[in-house]
């Protein structure tokens, strides 16, 4: 199958290339604009693969997606192609809303055209699938309510709303046009090739390098977290056997507190990184003025996936954090260095 991954550099893109590149019979395409949520060391492994290419690229640039689309005769499309971290929307939205809403919007345009020009066999094997986010449902009160794919819409922040945008976009584009889509509501993510800027990857450097490890307001919100490569199994299970048209909520049925999450990394680097100085990483934790519009919790019903699907999260919170942290101590080559990287890569780039 010869499946193009928008966001193909970024952590969950690239972690869906390596798993689609390991079956031969797949063409992967990722293709990204390489900002700073790039990292080209995601993709290293993939460097010698005969069924894998990297394609240079931005989602808000129609025209060239369609010819990517036509070039690589592409039958499945994921978008993952995304601003994501809610602080820098909070300081600059504008970025949020070109790639999330306007390049949503693009990537839809060319997709339905190169799918209408599609003879019948074709276009009835062709799928998109839509990655969005649990956010898109604004948050929850600390009990024992759940997210499922009937919560209305009710994003807090410029990130989430112009993921629900894209989401209604997506929708439309079905309704109106026919459009085989899919979409996704995934809740937080962690794993290895994490950007650093994230509360797990962010932890777990600041404290092998010395600095504060600052966690918002009193370090109550919770959040569902999902480890990686389930999220990548279940994106592909939507993909292969989901009826167009169809949503699906994605957790990992693991609630933390932030603070949960930050003190569980320092004890695991406390048992396998010792500081030189003594003492714990614990004594590096520090509370910071809390976020605006800070969601209070986000948790997901996985009951409809699970059902229709056969899915649920395989990897528990303890034995992906801890996979994580031992990631991150034997590969500091790669969350030590600037980001995009490409001269420490020999992935051919194909540029618009």
């Amino acid at each position: 199958m010869n499946i193009l991954v928008t966001g193909g550099a970024g952590f969950i893109g690239s972690a869906l290339c390596r798993v689609l590149a390991e079956d031969p019979s797949n063409h992967v395409v990722a293709f990204d604009k390489l900002t700073y949520a790039a990292n080209l060391g995601s993709l290293r492994e993939l460097n010698l693969r005969p069924n894998f290419k990297l394609v240079c690229g931005d989602i808000c640039d129609g025209a060239f997606v369609l010819e990517t689309l036509r070039t690589e005769a592409v039958e499945r499309v994921f978008h993952l192609a995304a601003e994501t971290h809610v602080d820098r929307s909070i300081q600059d939205p504008e970025p949020f809303l070109n790639t999330n809403i306007y390049g949503t919007a693009c990537l839809l345009g060319a997709a339905l055209t190169f799918w209408q020009s599609l003879p019948p066999k074709r276009k009835a094997q062709f799928r998109l699938h839509h990655v969005s986010t649990d956010e898109v449902f604004g948050d929850l009160p600390f009990d024992d309510s759940l997210f499922s794919e009937e919560t209305p819409y009710a994003p807090s922040s410029p990130y989430s709303a112009s993921k629900a945008a894209s989401d209604h976009l997506v929708h439309a584009w079905h309704r109106t046009y026919g459009l085989p889509v899919t979409i996704s509501h995934c809740s937080n993510n962690y794993g290895p090739f994490h950007n650093r800027e994230k509360l797990i990857p962010m932890a777990i450097s600041n404290a092998l390098e010395g600095r504060d490890i600052p966690v918002y307001g009193s370090g109550k919100n919770v959040r569902d977290w999902l480890y990686v490569e389930d999220h990548v199994d279940a994106l592909i299970r939507i993909a292969d056997a989901a009826q167009p048209g169809s949503r699906y909520a994605i957790g990992g049925n693991s609630q933390r507190t932030n603070l949960e999450v930050v003190l569980g990394v320092c004890c695991i680097l406390d048992q396998k990184h010792r500081k030189e100085t003594g003492g714990s990483y614990i004594e590096q934790v520090c509370f910071v003025v809390d976020r605006p519009g800070h969601d209070r919790r986000y948790a997901i019903d996985t009951s409809d996936i699970e059902r229709d699907l056969g899915w649920r999260a395989a990897v528990s919170f303890e034995t992906g954090l801890e996979r994580t942290v031992d990631w991150f101590l034997a590969n500091t080559w790669w969350w030590r260095l600037p980001n995009p990287i490409p001269a420490q890569t020999d992935i051919p780039l194909v540029l618009p």
